[in-house]
């Protein structure tokens, strides 16, 4: 989830609050795991890691949604 790697500002904040509720969970829980593993000072296994081919830009047009308002 390409989100994983945006700071998060008032932009991304208010783009979040926009997300349908599925992509929300699946965000939400993307940061619980990285929260998880910083807490452990582990790594995540290469074998789950998402393929740049399989990742989903989906917070893009809600973030350009915010930006252009």
């Amino acid at each position: 989830m390409q989100v994983d790697t945006t700071q998060e500002n008032g932009d991304v904040k208010e783009a979040l609050r926009g997300l349908p509720e599925n992509l929300y969970n699946d965000w939400m829980f993307c940061m619980k795991i990285a929260l998880d593993l910083t807490t452990r000072q582990q790594i995540l296994p290469k074998e789950q890691w998402t393929k740049y081919e399989a990742d989903k830009f989906y917070l893009g047009p809600y973030l350009n949604e915010v930006i252009w308002k």
